[in-house]
């Protein structure tokens, strides 16, 4: 029995909503499961602490025909609640599953085109494996309404042999994945494939490991400071729940401290990685791992001493597979906490105090493997009332083999193109309360003159972001622009507004041009910041259905209403992430690139909220 709306989804839950979908009549032979996922009550009923009715959202695509069905299923009653057929041609496709993928090797080595192609190139079939990738829009009209996936091929010298390294260029297969059929094969001209090694795991290639490192132990001897009820977590001032889903992955629900609302729920609601590459092979390439792959669907099992450190509390995870039997991703999410250097520290040339403290952090995170990416993602909650989200991206670069202005040769004859990684997270605010406005705060420098003679006056500037459509704004960190989430109604001590800065790292946003069919695919990407009024059907910032949608949905069409949002129950999107110029060092696989952001109290606290953090105990320190 489920006794929070929030709790994490239970293998019972996965069986009871594939039962009700079967009595409905709406499963069948060729029918899988393409999405499922917690169907999250509206934020009021959770805070009104109503009913808990478990509802589940199930995708449904049939591999014969191509037709979906989007439904909402109570694993509390075993009711269908809702079911409607999607339209392909303008709500976009359901995402790409695991039985496509298993397919795509089948289609193409049965189609005279694609073998031609291996013919030419003295490619033997078998050893090519193919990377079926998600199509875009690009009006061809042909597509329109149709599942297809386009394809490369990369050559596989043995069954160890890693073949990002092989990359076989000049070639791709527009895929029919309902038909089963290949649409058409490109052949732009025959490149050698590349012969270096990308074999990172092969001590004939990596030579001998280095025997200088000395160990590292991380020990709590008296045991970890945090507890963990079911997903209820609960650490120093700091209170919340924790869940997980194939879309998003970790999402964090009601964040508190010390009693108070900060943000009601907290996830990476989106990511795109579009290319640079304009070659004719390649110059659709453009993924939305959570969208069009559910990425979460490959997080990994993860382990003490290789992915966390320390005294370790894990999480299993329960999803659906593509059949809507239940799966479960053993230590899923992983918690832990860890030093984090000095908090803070004085030495008083009057007083004679000498004080130092130790910053500490909570960390609750996630690592999931998409092809030949890997991408990590940390929230770390401090002891100061911070919180920050910072992605690790690792694995391996995307490759090909033709020299080209938009790639660098990161091995010989590899080529590594251009491209971004672009995140969005979605942050449900609830600072003190629902009742929340945003305010864009940056430095304004103040001209010499009156008042200003000697031309060294700088001040802060607020505006307040008012509407849906102020609301759409870039960073700028030559003014060191940061957002406030306040609360307007709530007040501290000095009569200030309570609220917490959105601090962005400000990098690049999407570089692709503002006519392209990846721009009005993925416009959330082209600003740092969106604010909207919060509605519970407004989850995903380029729309639910990502996988060849035309383009517009999702944030764009949802403030086409303008709506207000000084005092309002707003939700800020935050765009993020990296501009990819691969270097050799990448390859053959990638030391970890990090971005992210940070929220940080502002007015929320009267004073230093870790005066009471005790000194270091043991060691030279005490």
């Amino acid at each position: 029995m489920r006794t929070h709306p929030l709790d994490m989804t239970s293998t019972a839950e996965v069986d009871a909503v594939r039962t009700a979908l079967a009595d409905a009549g709406l499963l069948g032979e060729t029918v899988r499961f393409a999405f499922f996922a917690p169907e999250e009550p509206p934020k009021s009923d959770v805070l009104a602490a109503a009913p808990v009715d478990r509802r589940f959202r199930a995708v449904l695509l049939d591999l014969a025909t191509g037709r979906s069905t989007d439904n909402v299923v109570s694993a509390t009653s075993g009711d269908v609640v809702s079911t409607r057929e999607l339209d392909p041609a303008t709500e976009g496709q359901p995402p790409i599953i695991d039985a496509e993928f298993e397919l795509i090797e089948d289609i193409l080595n049965v189609d005279a085109g694609w073998l031609a192609a291996l013919a030419a190139r003295g490619i033997e079939p078998a050893s090519v494996r193919a990377v079926p990738l998600s199509a875009g829009v690009y009006d061809y009209p042909g597509e329109v309404g149709r599942r297809i996936v386009r394809a490369f091929g990369f050559q596989q010298d043995h069954e160890r042999d890693h073949p990002w390294a092989h990359p076989i260029d000049g070639l791709v297969a527009y895929v029919d994945l309902t038909a089963r059929t290949v649409d058409r094969v490109i052949d732009a001209g025959i490149t050698p494939v590349p012969t270096a090694s990308g074999n990172f795991d092969d001590p004939a290639y990596v030579g001998p490991d280095r025997e200088t490192l000395k160990p590292i132990e991380i020990t709590q001897p008296e045991g970890p400071s945090f507890t963990v009820e079911g997903n209820h977590l609960t650490w120093q001032n700091w209170d919340l729940r924790f869940g997980f889903n194939e879309r998003e992955g970790l999402t964090l629900h009601q964040i508190g401290f010390d009693g108070r609302p900060i943000v009601y729920r907290a996830s990476i609601a989106e990511m795109v990685v579009p290319y640079a590459d304009p070659a004719p092979v390649r110059f659709w390439q453009n993924y939305f791992d959570c969208g069009e792959y559910m990425f979460a669907r490959y997080a990994n099992s993860l382990k003490l001493g290789c992915d966390c450190l320390g005294e370790i509390h894990y999480a299993d995870a329960v999803l659906a597979d593509d059949l809507g039997n239940p799966v479960t991703i053993s230590n899923a999410i992983c918690m832990h906490e860890e030093d984090f250097g000095v908090l803070w520290k004085h030495a008083d040339m009057f007083a004679g105090s000498a004080e130092t403290r130790r910053q500490r952090r909570m960390v609750i995170s996630f690592f999931t493997t998409i092809g030949n990416y890997d991408y990590g993602f940390y929230w770390y909650l401090y002891l100061d009332g911070s919180i920050e989200l910072e992605a690790k991206l690792t694995g391996v670069v995307f490759t090909a083999a033709a020299d080209s202005e938009y790639a660098t040769q990161v091995a010989p004859g590899v080529m590594a193109p251009y491209h971004q990684h672009l995140f969005s997270a979605r942050l449900d605010m609830t600072v003190d309360g629902v009742g929340n406005a945003v305010e864009e705060v940056e430095a304004e420098r103040i001209p010499m003159g009156p008042g200003n003679e000697y031309g060294n006056a700088f001040r802060q500037k607020r505006t307040r972001l008012t509407s849906e459509s102020q609301a759409q704004r870039s960073a700028d960190g030559s003014v060191s622009r940061a957002w406030h989430i306040v609360n307007p109604s709530v007040q501290n001590s000095l009569g200030g507004t309570v609220g917490y800065a959105l601090l962005p790292e400000g990098q690049a946003t999407l570089l692709a041009d503002d006519a392209s069919s990846i721009h009005d695919r993925a416009t959330f990407a082209t600003r740092h910041l969106w604010v909207t009024r919060y509605d519970p059907a407004e989850r995903y910032p380029a729309g639910d259905f990502v996988n060849q949608n035309p383009g517009g949905a999702g944030l764009p069409a949802w403030v086409a209403a303008d709506r207000p949002l000084d005092g309002e129950d707003v939700v800020v999107w935050h765009t993020f992430g990296t501009t990819h110029f691969p270097r050799p060092e990448d390859w053959p696989v990638m030391p970890v690139e990090h971005t992210g952001f940070r929220l940080k109290p502002v007015g929320f606290f009267d004073r230093n909220p870790t005066l009471d953090v005790p000194p270091s105990r043991g060691g030279h320190c005490s």
